[in-house]
């Protein structure tokens, strides 16, 4: 009679390894407040024309809370005197930057319109934006009215970046050199030609 041998049961399989806990998501970016309060703490921001590549404008921001002119929007003064800006089409895209960090904090589409002086907003526009303009020199209105540009930029739409959603590159654009201001050489550089200092006749 054969010897019967005890039967083992078999060992259990090892539990499974707990899931990792998913990312909580991004909290909700509330854009219009977010706009509005980077764009009224800091007096510049960037202007991205599409193909006419970004330009730093001064500009003073406006909100419905204020009975001049018409907001939430940013009112920008160019030309002879004030700051260069090229065309602006129907569509371009505001970035107003960080307070803290200087750099670019959401990046929105913003429709473009351009107050004349012969729009009944034309004196609104310019009670927003001339006590803002330091150092003026003269009668900054008529000055404006006579040769420079207002344009009203008003955000709309969804963000195309802002925090949680960045794009990869920083944005950052090479400083083109200027040209010389002053053909004279000046008076330490081996003095200037035909000219002697410091003789008497």
């Amino acid at each position: 009679m054969s010897e019967q041998r005890p039967v083992t049961a078999p060992e259990p399989a090892p539990a499974p390894e707990p899931a990792p806990a998913p990312e909580p998501a991004p909290a909700p970016v509330n854009v219009t407040r977010l706009i509005s309060e980077a764009a009224s703490k800091s007096g510049l921001l960037w202007v991205r024309v599409p193909g006419g590549g970004t330009h730093p404008v001064w500009h003073v921001w406006h909100d419905d809370g204020d009975e001049r002119g018409t907001g939430p929007a940013a009112y920008v003064v160019s030309g002879p005197g004030e700051q260069p800006l090229p065309w602006l089409p129907d569509e371009v895209e505001l970035v107003p930057r960080s307070k803290d960090t200087g750099g670019r904090l959401i990046t929105v589409h913003a429709t473009t319109r351009e107050v004349t002086p012969q729009d009944p907003d034309w004196d609104a526009a310019v009670d927003v934006l001339r006590p803002e303009r330091l150092n003026a020199v003269g009668d900054t209105a008529e000055r404006w009215r006579q040769s420079c540009t207002i344009h009203l930029l008003t955000p709309h739409g969804r963000r195309v970046e802002g925090p949680g959603h960045y794009a990869q590159g920083s944005g950052a654009a090479p400083v083109r050199p200027a040209a010389g201001a002053s053909r004279w050489r000046p008076w330490h550089w081996r003095g200037r030609a035909g000219a002697r200092r410091n003789t008497r006749a």
